[in-house]
């Protein structure tokens, strides 16, 4: 879920910050221009690239030589930096706290950003929006799935949303997803 990444740029200082510490400064634009945004990693010559979001900046090696741009008063130094990376991926079975429930499903809070699960991936029974209790209910079982529960979900799309950056979709109807104290009593049962 998460990956160190090498990233290699070219950072703009600008000329109202040539009085303080270069290395300070480069963090700071790196920082600014970097954190929480989506990028693609590529993984191989014969794996498909893998969408992430930045998290933060880890270190940054810069070039204190700088080339300045006809121009421009600004210098450009060459950096090489390390970034923490949220990479959601197919597949991946994952935790997390449901932050909100609507007519069209549950988005479910991952750390970094929001996971969807459509109403119709929440269960196998037949799903409707309760619009007294704000929650979704499972008909035939009467469970209900309510804002703060605790679910476990697998991600089958990761995709970028335009505008809005990226997007990922969830299902909870395979067995051992879904709301974890359904989990629990699946599992108590099981080991009778």
């Amino acid at each position: 879920m998460f990956a160190l990444v090498e990233i290699q740029d070219y950072v703009r200082i600008p000329p109202s910050k040539f009085g303080r510490q270069l290395e300070e400064t480069v963090e700071e634009e790196l920082k600014a221009k970097y954190e929480g945004a989506v990028i693609s990693i590529e993984r191989g010559e014969e794996e498909k690239p893998v969408l992430g979001i930045i998290v933060a900046i880890t270190s940054a090696n810069t070039d204190p030589l700088g080339i300045i741009i006809p121009g421009d008063g600004a210098t450009y130094h060459k950096v090489s930096f390390n970034a923490l990376v949220f990479t959601p991926f197919e597949k991946e079975v994952v935790e997390g706290q449901v932050a909100s429930v609507t007519r069209a499903g549950l988005y479910v809070n991952l750390g970094v950003l929001d996971g969807f699960v459509h109403i119709n991936q929440v269960a196998d029974e037949r799903v409707v929006f309760d619009t007294a209790r704000g929650s979704l209910l499972l008909e035939e079982t009467r469970r209900y799935v309510d804002k703060g529960d605790v679910v476990r979900a697998r991600i089958y799309v990761v995709g970028l949303f335009p505008g809005k950056g990226l997007r990922i979709h969830m299902t909870m109807r395979q067995p051992w997803l879904g709301k974890m104290e359904w989990i629990e009593k699946t599992r108590e049962g099981s080991q009778k």
